[in-house]
């Protein structure tokens, strides 16, 4: 793994893209947002990330088609669903397609870094 982690932040509130990218950098992880997830998904096909936490519900593609665009791809990232009205069909949805994790907004930024080490770390091996 190089010696930051690169993520890929996906939400269509531009100040949760903002909040996340500036605290993960604090943090030391490079970081790149993405307001519209069709540009995300887009951007796969070009650069690789260990981590990519995404919103559930957006416009166009959601956090469920953020993963399933990872595992079409093959691709070892991690993905973290973060969102605000989590029902327990979508946690099975995402458990069952492969998510790392799932994070309830309001959620704490420190439980969010923890979370996106973690999962690097198993996107490593």
């Amino acid at each position: 793994m190089a010696d930051k982690l690169d993520v890929m932040v996906v939400d269509d509130e531009p100040t949760v893209c903002e909040r996340l990218k500036d605290y993960l950098e604090q943090q030391g992880m490079a970081v790149e947002t993405y307001l519209d997830s069709q540009a995300a998904v887009a951007r796969l096909a070009e650069r690789r990330f260990h981590v990519i936490v995404t919103d559930l519900k957006m416009k166009g593609p959601t956090g469920l088609d953020v993963l399933m665009a990872v595992r079409a791809q093959k691709l070892p990232t991690k993905v973290i669903i973060i969102t605000g009205y989590r029902t327990i069909e979508d946690a099975r949805s995402a458990e069952y397609m492969g998510a790392y994790g799932f994070l309830d907004k309001p959620f704490r930024l420190e439980e969010l870094r923890d979370m996106v080490k973690k999962a690097a770390r198993k996107a490593a091996h």
